[in-house]
């Protein structure tokens, strides 16, 4: 008997997700623990596993659909079963099964008036869902729309007469029942990012407006929400990191990569936010909330998006171990495989915009968390020793941004200066 595949809910925040990328084609053989789907949540894109063996018999949601948490999206039966028809959502009229074909999305309907061809042999239409949509599976429409492959007049193969990604190669190669090709449009040129939409010119020139993704829809509203309620102030300092650089020196020749300096300030604010439970907690309708783990977030540039992830219980970790875990989370955000729990549970959050050249900047406090340090670029700077002389040291400027509501200037002081310690003086930092 087949069983619904929903859509999970794979983040404490998520309310409904974006169907991406099927893995697996309909009618393709599913295992249990294997990729399946990759859906976008509020928090990352993360790919799905089967938790069942069988066949995938039937794909609800088609790639771009987005459902509510606990929706189906798939059914999953045995081999040879095959899927039950979908129900006419009322506001659906019948379609008329007389001379018009099924128009498929993005493409124009096959109307024999329009063919300047010579008779050709009568072909069976392209089997329909019951909804006026031709049967097809997800890869094959995705095939479709890039190599201009009209669905409605070809044949399938696959279950039921469904149209599978055999039949659309065969197609645009000619090997099958034939397929027209049209020029593609310049907007439908398959891209990784979303494509704008165009509007006519105007003072302005040609304006092309982008659709945000679930996780730039949340980080926008975050962040807006953060500025409008969070009364915030700015701290900053310079920290002389000489003696850092002498100890990173030391470490590459007995490791590589060695640790970086932006490892040493999420240790250093590891071990001072253990020490200071205020800038480890939040405020939250009118109560503070103080935090046993420290989880510091490490802010990560993705694709048109910024997202941190988690190095859980910093504070008990030593410098290689930070070091390693950040690298790993860095490339994941990069790969687009960072999974929700990975971005999750932050307490504190690090931003380094150094290797840009700024040299100091501030930064919208991530909520519900009480405040964020921002780091600036490493450079030498003219600095007066403890005899009077004017020399040459590595300097870099540290800004810890506060909300206002839970910690007080001394607080934010005292936190900045203990980090500014434990970076001048980082043999500790290493143990």
């Amino acid at each position: 008997m087949a069983t619904d595949v929903v859509m999970p809910r794979l983040s404490d925040s998520m309310e409904e997700g974006t169907v991406l990328k099927w893995l697996v084609e309909e009618g393709g053989e599913v295992k249990r623990g294997e990729p399946l789907v990759e859906i976008e949540t509020d928090k990352a894109n993360m790919t799905y596993e089967a938790d069942t063996d069988g066949v995938l018999i039937e794909v609800i949601a088609e790639e771009g659909d987005t459902l509510p948490v606990g929706e189906p999206i798939a059914r999953i039966g045995e081999p040879g079963e095959t899927a039950s028809a979908k129900p006419q959502k009322a506001d659906e009229k019948t379609p008329d099964t007389g001379s018009e074909a099924p128009e498929e999305e993005g493409a124009e309907a096959a109307v024999a008036t329009e063919e300047p061809e010579a008779p050709q042999r009568a072909r069976p239409a392209a089997p329909s869902n019951g909804d006026g949509r031709v049967k097809a599976s997800p890869v094959a429409r995705r095939m479709a729309r890039e190599m201009g492959v009209e669905l409605a007049r070809l044949e399938g193969s696959g279950p039921g007469g469904r149209i599978v990604k055999a039949d659309v190669e065969a197609a645009a190669k000619g090997d099958g029942a034939e397929a027209p090709v049209r020029e593609r449009a310049p907007a439908e040129t398959p891209s990784a990012a979303a494509e704008p939409a165009r509007a006519e010119a105007g003072a302005k020139g040609e304006v092309e407006v982008y659709e945000l993704s679930r996780l730039q829809q949340t980080i926008s509203r975050r962040m807006a929400e953060s500025k409008a309620t969070a009364p915030d102030f700015a701290l900053s300092l310079d920290v002389d990191m000489t003696a850092a650089v002498e100890l990173r020196t030391r470490l590459k020749e007995v490791t590589d990569p060695a640790p970086s300096f932006n490892d040493m300030v999420v240790k250093a604010v590891a071990v001072a936010l253990r020490e200071s439970p205020r800038v480890n907690g939040a405020y939250r309708d009118g109560k503070f909330e103080l935090y046993s783990r420290v989880n510091v977030g490490i802010a990560v540039a993705a694709q048109d998006a910024l997202v941190v992830p988690t190095v859980f219980d910093a504070d008990g970790k030593s410098l290689g171990e930070i070091s390693r875990k950040a690298r790993e989370l860095a490339e994941k955000v990069r790969d687009g495989k960072i999974t929700p729990p990975e971005v999750s549970g932050g307490t504190f959050t690090v931003s380094n915009l150094g290797m840009f050249g700024i040299e100091s900047f501030t930064a919208i406090i991530n909520p519900p968390q009480a405040a964020l340090l921002t780091v600036g670029a490493l450079k030498r700077k003219p600095a007066v020793d403890e005899r009077g002389f004017v020399v040459a040291r590595d300097q870099m400027t540290l800004t810890l941004v506060c909300d206002h509501r839970i910690l007080y200037g001394a607080d934010g002081a005292q936190f900045l200066a203990r980090v500014r310690e434990l970076l001048e003086q980082p043999l500790s930092l290493a143990l």
